[in-house]
Order: structure tokens, then sequence, then C-alpha cells
């Protein structure tokens, strides 16, 4: 045989095996590449996406125009305000009612990292007591969501919160999708939006 022929092989395995590039889903300045849903405030503000409950109170959501099936997508969050918010993935929306899962973003306590299916089963995996102390309230947290087939993990700033699988989840496709909930009171800032789709 060749010797050249196992190094051609092996060039031919890593390229079809190589991860595809990062992309910033947020390009710091304005929403291109989002569709707004709902009433409630989106916006740009030093560098950050800032979502905000507006007069309405109701529920809101920015998703991207794109669908994500199989990704790792990073971010930073910090919350100014009590309220619940959150990341969806494999979404779809229909005025403001949307099908998909939640990755849970809300004040210490309430199972931030979490995994709630709107609209359906509800709670998936909720967040264990002992791990309630690592979000940071009121600083920026890394968030880190991990979506494979039916496999779902999540870390919170460094630490695995969820690690599950689900052959619901397995079948969907759809967006990723920024959360405001109802009922007012919300203020939460976005920044390093960055998705590798795998």
């Amino acid at each position: 045989m060749n010797r050249f022929v196992p190094i051609v092989l092996c060039l031919i395995a890593l390229a079809f095996t190589a991860p595809t590039k990062k992309t910033r889903l947020f390009n710091g300045k304005d929403l291109t590449g989002w569709k707004v849903y709902g009433t409630e405030k989106w916006y740009v503000e030093d560098g950050n996406l800032i979502c905000e409950s507006g007069p309405d109170k109701g529920y809101g959501y920015l998703a991207t125009e794109k669908a994500y099936k199989n990704f790792d997508l990073s971010l930073q969050f910090k919350q100014e305000a009590n309220g619940n918010s959150g990341v969806f993935f494999r979404s779809s929306i229909e005025g403001t009612k949307i099908s998909g899962w939640q990755v849970e973003v809300a004040p210490k306590d309430h199972d931030t990292g979490g995994i709630y299916e709107s609209y359906g089963r509800g709670w998936l995996q909720q967040i264990p007591a002992e791990k309630e102390n690592i979000l940071k309230p009121e600083q920026w947290n890394d968030l880190r969501i991990r979506v494979i087939g039916d496999h779902v993990q999540t870390f919170l700033n460094g630490q695995l919160m969820v690690d599950m699988h689900d052959e619901k989840i397995g079948a969907a496709n759809g967006s990723i999708a920024l959360q405001i909930h109802d009922g007012g009171g919300i203020k939460v800032r976005w920044r390093k939006l960055v998705v590798q789709e795998l």
C-alpha cells in the first residue's frame, strides 16, 4: 500500500468531523438576524442586548431568523430586575405562543439552567438546591447550552447544570429565542452570544 494513503484517509476523516466555525448571533449594534415577537422592549445599549418589560407586561420573544438543530451556544447575561427570562431552543413562535424548550434564566433559587417545556410537559429538569448558589445575582453570568440530537447539556458559570436525553427534543428543530416572561418588572442584559453548529 502506498504510505501516503493512510495520511490522505486521515485528512478526509478530519475534514468530515471538523467543527464548524463559531458565529456571533448578536453584532453589538442592532437586532440584525433576529425577529421580535410581542410588544415588550428589545434594544441595544452600550453594546448589550436588553430585554425589558413594556407597558403591556406580556410575554415577549426575540428569535433568530435561522433555525439551529445541533449546536453549542455560549452567552452572558446579567439580571437587573427580579423577573423571569430564559433561552429557548428548537422553538417556533406564533404571536407570543412558543413551542420549544427553555433554559431558565431567573432569580436565585428559581432553577436557572433548568429545562422547561412551554405549553407541554412543564419542567423536564429542575436544579437541585445545592447548585442554586452557582448563579451570581446582578452580575454577569456565563451560560452554555449544548444540544446534539436528543442530548441536552447546560452549564452555568462553568458548572454542569443539566445533562439529559429526551426523544421529543431529539425530533424537533427551530430557532434560538430569548424570552421576557409576562407580569412586568423584567430587565436582562445579554452579550457575547456565540453559536457553533455541530
